[in-house]
């Protein structure tokens, strides 16, 4: 049995490492904190429906379901419905599937458990990805589209959120291969501004914060209800065990 576990331990590491080993750009964190902030879960909706679900749709969603992050039903109906006219309806596009693979060779994907999808063992979460990615987009004009992301090399969708973020250049230096000299490699030094957008950098990265919050709550709407129920049964088995442990003592403190 020690050595089946042993075996299991060391097939894990060379998972994780084989992973971590695979390079690319450093996932950044995710600001977990967003996701116990009602007002960020609510701006990252907004920012989903205006930027996100014009292509993308979240099939397993409904709209009445972010009444769990304070909204109500006019309040969604006001700001939120603008591909349906029901509360009670799922996050669907109009954008036919045939035609979007006709004209950007790919569907694009549903995004209602991206945030859960991204997930890798040697890099972070899936939140972490998706904060990272949405803001390192950058101008490359080699590509069909125009734009090109640090987190995700040859992506074939373009930055959705340069209005915000605005237009950035990437800058790379050559530098020699430590393993072989004989190669070449471009290493990434940082961003360049190329135009202004309408959000400072602080305020852009609040609001892809905000964003990615959302969409790692739309992955799982009851994970914060599941949170606090677990913390509470944590209490309760600690409260039980001590009232064992004493009733336990009680009755056999006269056995000999």
């Amino acid at each position: 049995m020690k050595k089946f576990v042993l075996s299991l331990l060391v097939a894990f590491g060379c998972v994780a490492g084989a992973s971590a080993n695979e390079g690319g750009y450093a996932w950044d964190k995710f600001p977990v904190e967003k996701m116990n902030d009602v007002a960020a879960l609510q701006n990252g909706a907004k920012l989903f429906v205006n930027y996100c679900l014009n292509c993308h749709s979240a099939n397993y969603m409904r709209y009445n379901r972010m009444k769990d992050i304070g909204l109500s039903d006019e309040q969604i109906k006001q700001n939120l419905l603008f591909a349906t006219d029901k509360v009670g309806d799922v996050m669907k596009i109009s954008f036919d599937p045939k035609q979007a693979k006709e004209w950007l060779a790919a569907a694009p994907p549903d995004l209602s458990v991206i945030a859960r999808s991204r997930a890798d063992i040697g890099k972070g979460s899936g939140a972490d990805y998706l904060y990272t990615y949405l803001r390192t987009y950058y101008r490359d004009e080699t590509k069909a589209t125009g734009w090109n992301n640090m987190a995700f090399p040859d992506v074939a969708m373009p930055n959705v959120l340069w209005e915000l973020q605005g237009q950035r250049a990437a800058r790379f230096v050559d530098e020699k291969d430590h393993h072989d000299p004989s190669k070449t490699i471009h290493v990434f030094e940082g961003f360049e501004q190329l135009t202004p957008g309408k959000l400072d950098e602080q305020s852009y990265n609040e609001s892809v914060g905000d964003l990615v919050a959302y969409l790692q709550w739309m992955g799982e709407p009851a994970q914060g209800k599941r949170t606090q129920i677990g913390v509470w049964v944590l209490i309760f088995l600690s409260v039980l065990t001590l009232f064992t442990w004493r009733l336990s003592a009680a009755y056999w403190k006269d056995v000999k």
